[in-house]
């Protein structure tokens, strides 16, 4: 079909309504795909050309509907990513070669896998591939890298040319658990006793914890969380990525998929995780401490965001990036994807074969994961 392209600086041009409905009608959408939550990260300035995050969203039109659209950026580092090409940059550089830019599909500092070849039918998404082919073949980039797409459309990309790279991530299921106790009995004796253990030490700490829906926070609630959320990354020598202005336009544009776990000692707030969700899927996302509570972070960030699962029959909490720790709280492995196309034809040939050699240990890393699985054997 004849469709319209357009190349979108801002979501302000695509418009709410229409990005919304083309999110809503994917699969594998989630509400980081939303359009509250791309426009604050846009809007705030966490994610803007003047970070390094230029916004150049691929859109196809059919008349006046928006039948496909790629969250795009043009990336002039490679920081909030989450799949490390560090050292790829550096083999640019060391030969004489320009790394930066890059196009980059991913939602900004979010590892989380969804929709991104996001289409009316097949047909419009094999029109966006075309697009995007036809957008990396005649820009100055060195590369192209689509993170965290889901299975299905990594195959797709991978058959346009791209080279894929799996990952891992640690996912909790809901069994249909009654309430904590009875998910507790499904793990192993010592898993079981340990995360006891962190729990009462919380307790015994005279700590207590609020689980805030986001229409019944205050914008006190968001300063506070901004303080927590501030000093811990500044306390691990990290920049934070994010901002206050954005922390409140996520509580007054989408409260119905924010949730605050705040902590408090002798009536004074301490400690604050923040996590996103929906029905179906809740996801770990940031945490801050003004005090230091032994195992606090395991109770404000873990325990009560599956509490919190149990609670609502949400399926499955998806803890974020990395962290074998997961496993001992009843996380399991889950393979993510990523896709990868690079101009530079030796590059391109000595990439494939890293990925390759690198796929090997994935897989292995995986089986023994899966080897240690903290479940109990079934009587």
């Amino acid at each position: 079909m004849n469709y319209r392209t357009h190349i979108a600086s801002s979501l302000s041009e695509i418009g709410q309504a229409d990005w919304d409905a083309l999110v809503n009608a994917q699969a594998d959408a989630n509400p980081f795909l939303s359009y509250a939550f791309l426009h604050a990260l846009h809007e705030s300035g966490s994610a803007c050309a003047e970070t390094g995050w230029q916004p150049q969203f691929l859109t196809l039109h059919d008349g006046a509907e928006l039948v496909a659209a790629l969250p795009l950026y043009v990336k002039m580092h490679s920081y909030g990513e989450y799949v490390f090409d560090w050292a790829w940059a550096d083999a640019y550089q060391r030969n004489g070669v320009d790394y930066y830019p890059k196009l980059l599909s991913a939602i900004p500092f979010t590892p989380v896998t969804g929709a991104r070849l996001m289409a009316r039918d097949e047909n419009a998404r094999a029109a966006l591939l075309q697009v995007l082919r036809a957008t990396q073949q005649a820009s100055e980039v060195s590369s192209t890298h689509i993170l965290y797409p889901p299975e299905a459309q990594a195959k797709q990309l991978e058959d346009a040319g791209f080279m894929l790279r799996s990952g891992v991530q640690f996912h909790w299921l809901n069994a249909g658990y009654r309430d904590f106790d009875q998910f507790l009995d499904t793990l192993e004796k010592k898993k079981r006793k340990n995360i006891r253990a962190e729990r009462r030490k919380v307790m015994d700490a005279g700590v207590t914890l609020r689980r805030v829906r986001g229409a019944d926070t205050t914008e006190d609630d968001w300063v506070f969380f901004n303080r927590c959320y501030q000093r811990t990354y500044k306390a691990h020598h990290s920049s934070p990525y994010l901002n206050i202005d954005f922390f409140l336009r996520i509580w007054q544009t989408m409260p119905e998929n924010v949730l605050l776990v705040i902590a408090e000692r002798n009536g004074k707030r301490i400690a604050a995780s923040l996590v996103i969700h929906n029905a179906d899927t809740l996801y770990g996302r940031y945490w801050g401490e003004l005090e230091h509570v032994p195992c606090l972070h395991f109770e404000a960030a873990y325990y009560q965001p599956l509490e919190f699962c149990i609670e609502q029959k949400i399926a499955v909490f998806e803890g974020g990036a990395q962290g074998e720790h997961k496993m001992a709280r009843g996380f399991l492995p889950t393979r993510t994807w990523s896709a990868h196309w690079l101009a530079h034809p030796a590059f391109s040939d000595a990439i494939e074969r890293f990925l390759e050699r690198e796929k090997g240990g994935i897989d292995d890393y995986i089986d023994e994961l899966n080897d240690r699985n903290p479940f109990k054997e079934p009587s």
